[in-house]
C-alpha cells in the first residue's frame, strides 16, 4: 500500500477550492518582516450580561484604534487599554504587548489537518531534524502530492508560509524554531499559545511568536517528549528532561497549566565556554582565574551559589576544567548540563519511573551520590543540590573525597549555609541542627557566589572562605567583593560596570595551596590596599 492510500483516504465529500488569503506572508516568515499583519475583520464579541467590557476570544489580533475590551476569560482574561497604528497592545497595567505574527487562519486549519497526514506513522519523524535537506524534500514532495489529491490550489505565497509551517511542526520545534535556531538566545519560555519570552544577552523580552491554538503548542510538546522516552499527559503532567543537544527543557501541560501548555527551554552554547571568555566577558579578573585554578587543583571542596539563570552551571563547568586529567571524575546531574573536556569522567544521570509505574526503575541524585562513592571517583562534581543528597554530598566531602563541587540555589554565601541545613534535614535523618552545621563547616571549604546584575551581565559578585565554627555559628570571611565606583553598604553591589575586588583578607587555606606548588603573590588579595570597612 502507497503512502497515500495509508494517510488521505480519498472521499466523495465536497472539496472546496482554496482563495487567496488576505494576510501578508511576509510578517510570518522572511528577514523583511517589520510589517505586522493586516488584522482580520473581529468577530463578534461576546455579550456581557453585567454591561461590561466586550470579551472577545483569545488570539483576537484586534485593529488599531480598538480600546477598552477584553480578551479570554477567568484567570486568562486580560484587559486591553488601547490597539495602537504598529499593531502593539497597551494593557491596563501599562504593559506593551507586541505585535503578533499570526499564520492565516485558514493556512493554519490546513496545517493543522495535515501536520499527521504527512507521517506514515506518528512517530517517523521524531528523530529527524530541521536543516536535513534530504527529510525535507521528502515532507515537501509528500505535502504536494496530498494537496493535490485534495484538489487544493495554493498560491505561491501561501504555499511557502505552509511548507515552511509544516517542516517546523514536523522536523523542529514548531512556532519557535527560530528561536532554538538563534545562537544568541539562551532560554525560551512558552506560556501557553499567546506568550512567548525569549532571553537575548541576560534580558527578557516577549516575542512576536504566537503557535495557533493549544493544540499546536502540545504537538510540539509531544515532539520534544517521545524521543526522550517520557510521557506527557494527564497521568503525568509535568516532565524534565534534556535535549539531544544539551539543552534543557521543562514541560507542564493542562489541567496544571492554566493558560496553556507550559515549555521552558534551557539552552546551551554548542562549544564549550572557556576561562578566558569569562575573563573577556567580564565575569572575573584574570588574577580570580588563578585563585581559582589554585584551588581547584588543591582539592578545596568548593560550592558554586546563585539565583536560578545566574550561569552557575557555566561557572561549575570552567571550575571543573581545572581538574587533572589523570583524576577520575564523576558527574551527577538531574539533566545533564556539564560539558567537561577530560578524558576520564563518568556521567551520570537521573532516570524516571518506567511509564505507568511509580517508583520502578526511577534513579534519584541521592541514589547516584551514594553509588559513586562505591565507583573510586577522585572528584565528585553534583550538577546541583536540591534535596536530601546535600547530606550525602557533605558526608563525601569529609569521608576523603576531597576537591568536589556542587551548586546550590542561594542569594548570598551566608544564605548558602542555610539552604544547605535546610536540605540536609529533608535527608529523613532527623539530625540535630548543630550537627548538620558542623558538617557544613568541616566539609566546604569556599563558596562562590555567583549573580545575574541588573544590566543583565552574570558576574561572580562574591568569593568566601568558609572559617569553621564559633560557638553554634559559622564563620565566614570575603575574599573577594564585587564592587562598583561610589558603591556603599553591605554586600556585593547589584549595578552592572563594577570589578571583583580582593578584600585584603587572604584565606586561611593558602598553606594548603602553596603545599600543590601554587604560589600566589600577595597582591592577589589586596596587600598593600585598603581594606572594606
Amino acid at each position: 500500500m502507497s503512502f497515500l492510500s495509508k494517510r488521505v483516504q480519498p472521499s466523495g465529500q465536497q472539496k472546496e477550492q482554496a482563495k487567496p488569503a488576505e494576510d501578508d506572508p511576509r510578517a510570518i516568515f522572511g528577514d523583511a518582516l517589520d510589517a505586522p499583519a493586516p488584522a482580520a475583520p473581529p468577530p463578534p464579541p461576546v455579550k456581557k450580561a453585567d454591561g461590561g467590557m466586550p470579551n472577545y476570544p483569545r488570539g483576537f489580533a484586534g485593529q488599531p484604534g480598538m480600546t477598552n475590551f477584553t480578551v479570554g476569560e477567568g484567570v486568562n482574561k486580560v484587559t486591553v487599554k488601547e490597539v495602537r497604528a504598529d499593531g502593539t497592545w497597551v494593557l491596563d497595567t501599562g504593559y506593551v504587548v507586541p505585535a503578533k505574527k499570526r499564520t492565516p487562519q485558514k493556512i493554519a486549519q490546513l496545517r493543522k489537518q495535515l501536520r499527521s497526514k504527512l507521517l506514515a506513522f506518528p512517530d517517523e519523524a521524531d528523530t529527524w531534524k530541521r536543516g536535513d535537506a534530504e527529510k525535507e524534500k521528502l515532507l515537501t514532495d509528500r505535502l504536494d502530492t496530498v494537496l493535490k489529491k485534495m484538489n487544493i490550489n495554493l498560491p505561491p505565497d501561501q504555499y511557502t508560509i505552509l511548507r515552511e509551517g509544516l517542516l517546523d511542526d514536523l522536523l523542529g520545534f514548531g512556532a519557535i524554531q527560530p528561536l532554538v535556531a538563534e545562537k544568541g538566545i539562551s532560554e525560551i519560555m512558552v506560556n501557553g499559545p499567546e506568550i512567548i519570552f525569549a532571553e537575548l544577552k541576560g534580558k527578557l523580552r516577549e516575542t512576536e511568536i504566537v503557535f495557533d491554538d493549544e493544540e499546536h503548542v502540545y504537538w510540539t510538546a509531544q515532539r520534544i517528549v517521545r524521543p526522550l522516552m517520557r510521557t506527557l499527559d494527564r497521568s503525568n503532567p509535568m516532565v524534565d528532561a534534556r535535549l539531544p543537544d544539551g539543552s534543557r527543557v521543562h514541560l507542564v501541560t493542562l489541567p496544571s497549566a492554566l493558560l496553556g501548555t507550559t515549555i521552558t527551554i534551557r539552552k546551551f552554547p554548542e562549544k564549550r565556554l572557556t576561562v578566558d571568555q569569562l575573563i573577556e566577558w567580564k565575569s572575573f579578573t584574570r588574577e580570580v582565574a588563578q585563585f581559582f585554578e589554585a584551588c581547584v587543583v588543591s582539592r578545596l571542596n568548593i560550592v558554586v551559589a546563585g539565583g536560578t539563570g545566574s550561569g552557575k552551571t557555566t561557572l561549575l563547568n570552567v571550575l571543573s576544567s581545572f581538574i587533572p586529567e589523570d583524576e577520575r571524575i564523576i558527574t551527577v546531574e538531574d539533566s545533564a548540563e556539564l560539558q567537561l573536556a577530560q578524558r576520564h569522567v563518568v556521567r551520570l544521570e537521573t532516570c524516571p519511573p518506567i511509564p505507568g509505574t511509580e517508583e520502578e526503575g526511577k534513579l534519584e541524585i541521592r541514589d547516584l551520590v551514594k553509588g559513586t562513592l562505591r565507583m573510586r571517583p577522585d572528584r565528585l562534581v553534583v550538577g546541583e543540590c536540591r534535596s536530601g543528597e546535600a547530606l550525602d554530598m557533605l558526608q563525601a566531602m569529609n569521608t576523603g573525597h576531597d576537591g568536589s563541587l556542587t551548586t546550590v540555589h542561594a542569594n548570598s554565601p551566608r544564605d548558602a549555609v542555610a539552604r544547605l541545613e535546610t536540605l540536609c534535614m529533608m535527608a529523613g535523618m532527623d539530625l540535630p541542627v548543630e550537627v548538620i552545621r558542623s558538617q557544613i563547616a568541616s566539609a566546604i571549604h569556599m563558596f562562590v557566589q555567583q549573580s545575574r546584575l541588573k544590566d543583565g551581565s552574570r558576574k561572580v559578585v562574591q568569593i568566601t572562605e568558609m572559617q569553621g565554627m564559633e560557638g553554634e555559628k559559622v564563620t565566614l570571611q570575603d575574599i573577594f567583593v564585587y564592587r562598583t565606583p561610589g558603591h556603599v553598604g553591605q554586600g556585593y553591589s547589584h549595578e552592572g560596570g563594577g570589578a571583583l575586588e580582593p578584600t585584603g583578607f587572604p584565606p586561611k587555606f593558602l598553606e594548603q595551596i602553596k603545599q600543590f606548588g601554587f604560589k600566589l603573590p600577595p597582591t592577589i588579595f589586596g596587600a598593600g590596599k585598603s581594606k572594606f570597612s
